[in-house]
């Protein structure tokens, strides 16, 4: 049995409760060699700041981290948010990973903050910022080309780097964006799934072939917890189904371990917004992730499918993960 669609993963590093940071920092590291071992395609993290609960705010340097050791998967930014930056200055970053990690490098980049606007002061930028993404996609790119004309400004070591650049969004205008330049796609359904199919829809109606790609690319992002039983996978999952309970009543935490009954910490209106956001998760023994899976991919057309597995335990997390793969038949590195 080989898989339909590629798995890969996307790691927000949670810190846990009663751990710490460099745990978590730890972690990621074994999740990466984990995910390489198991056959996924990439191993993602994500730009978030000023939150407790994920390490994972500097993307380059956890990267740097917790690539070492892996063999062939791909490791990138899922994303970073470009409005937040000098395009030179990540294009500095990342063509330093793409030295690290040659033919391995993806850099997916979003507009939105990942952030609050008190946040935003301290990074020394504002929501203006947004407007200007598009032209600072494409000097970020410009950053890469093997420019060697005498007197041009270069950023070394990116000019003349590879590296796989990706549009991600949660809304219609990264699709058009990412379809205009000609670069692959990446829907944050895995939180945001409202606009899914619209957007996959314009994104490949849309779609203009480039020297990066020649047909349109696109996955999509989806929670997955995996167990021997449905009845321990849900219980898995409240995790998860906490961690948006938090966004939601705006009380971000560090991860909280599983609990045996979901209904008594939320109420019946939480509980439809958070199954709402979560609306693309699947959970359940192996037989029932394939099925899921299967039914995600066949609805959407989807290249590709970027998991998440916030599982509380680490042993538990990694059987998730394992389960994951050899359920959807991905073959092991």
């Amino acid at each position: 049995m080989t898989a339909a669609v590629p798995l890969s993963l996307l790691d927000l590093v949670r810190v846990r409760q009663g751990r710490d940071a460099a745990d978590a920092l730890a972690e990621a590291q074994d999740t990466a060699r984990l995910a390489d071992d198991l056959g996924f395609t990439r191993y993602w993290v994500a730009e978030h700041h000023n939150m407790e609960g994920i390490a994972s705010a500097a993307t380059s340097t956890v990267l740097a981290h917790a690539g070492q050791g892996t063999r062939g998967i791909r490791l990138g930014s899922g994303g970073v948010m470009l409005p937040n930056h000098s395009p030179y200055i990540i294009a500095e970053q990342y063509g330093t990973l793409a030295r690290l990690f040659p033919g391995r490098v993806d850099l997916g980049l979003g507009r939105a903050p990942g952030t609050d606007q008190a946040t935003l002061r301290a990074i020394r930028t504002t929501h203006q910022r947004a407007e200007d993404f598009p032209q600072d996609v494409m000097e970020l790119m410009h950053w890469f080309e093997p420019d060697d004309e005498p007197g041009r400004i270069r950023a070394f070591p990116a000019a003349g780097a590879e590296v796989a650049f990706w549009i991600l969004g949660s809304s219609n205008f990264g699709a058009m964006l990412a379809a205009e330049l000609g670069l692959p796609y990446a829907f944050a359904s895995h939180f945001a799934p409202d606009f899914l199919h619209e957007a996959l829809h314009i994104y490949r109606s849309r779609f203009k072939p480039s020297r990066h790609l020649d047909k349109p690319y696109a996955a999509i992002g989806a929670h997955a917890v995996c167990a021997p039983t449905e009845a321990e996978a849900r219980r898995l999952f409240t995790t998860t189904q906490m961690g948006f309970l938090g966004i939601i009543r705006n009380d971000r935490r560090l991860s909280p371990p599983p609990v045996d009954d979901i209904d008594a910490v939320w109420t019946p209106r939480e509980r439809m917004q958070v199954e709402r956001m979560l609306a693309c998760a699947v959970v359940g023994s192996p037989e029932q992730m394939k099925d899921g899976l299967t039914k995600l991919q066949a609805e959407t057309g989807a290249d590709e499918i970027i998991l998440m597995s916030e599982v509380w335990d680490k042993d538990a997390r990694r059987r998730s993960l394992s389960l994951t793969a050899e359920a959807w038949g991905v073959a092991p590195r």
